[in-house]
């Protein structure tokens, strides 16, 4: 009798010491690592266009990057062509000084700029020697605009009006100012030096 209330208590410790023991502690799962992945926002400013050079080739206005830029509708056949001589010497004077020129023909007004790129770059070098980048003709109004004049236009809104419509944009890549055709040649330099830091 003694042995038989002896085992039952010892059996009941038994239960009574499994039942309180605390469950065991299970690792916490591994923190991972931190993500430094940083995932670059478009930029809202010029580098982010691919327009085509004199050869149908692509290429990135990103090659501009922390320059004074002034982009130009153009044409050859226009009232306003002999501003080339001006913009020509605007560019020898500011280049060095991180200033560049972006050409781009455009025959949508009077259709003052025929013939093929390299009838409108050979004109344009024999006449007025320029030097600056000229690009493949453009369109700058209307559904098959390019993008490049879209986002232009949202900057300093309105319809290009004519050839040789002028902005300006800063080292950022961001427009500052926009000129029109008729607009004073003296101020548009007066801004250019500015923005280039004379």
């Amino acid at each position: 009798m003694k042995k038989t209330l002896f085992a039952t208590l010892t059996m009941a410790l038994v239960l009574f010491s499994a039942c309180n023991k605390p469950d065991p502690i299970e690792p916490e799962p591994p923190t991972p690592a931190e993500d430094t992945t940083v995932v670059e926002e478009p930029k809202d400013n010029i580098y982010q266009f691919k327009v085509l050079d004199g050869n149908g080739d692509s290429v990135s206005l990103a090659q501009y990057k922390d320059m004074v830029i002034l982009v130009v509708n153009t044409a050859t056949q226009c009232g306003y062509t002999p501003q080339y001589t001006q913009l020509e010497q605007w560019y020898q004077t500011y280049k060095d000084r991180g200033f560049v020129i972006l050409d781009f023909p455009c025959n949508q007004f009077g259709s003052q700029a025929p013939g093929s790129y390299d009838d409108i770059h050979d004109f344009c070098t024999d006449h007025y020697n320029i030097t600056f980048p000229q690009f493949a003709k453009i369109i700058v109004n209307g559904a098959s605009e390019s993008p490049l004049y879209t986002w232009l236009k949202s900057k300093k809104p309105g319809k290009i009006q004519w050839n040789f419509t002028k902005f300006l944009l800063n080292r950022d890549g961001e427009v500052v100012e926009r000129f029109e055709p008729g607009f004073s040649m003296t101020k548009v330099e007066q801004a250019i030096a500015a923005e280039v830091g004379e």
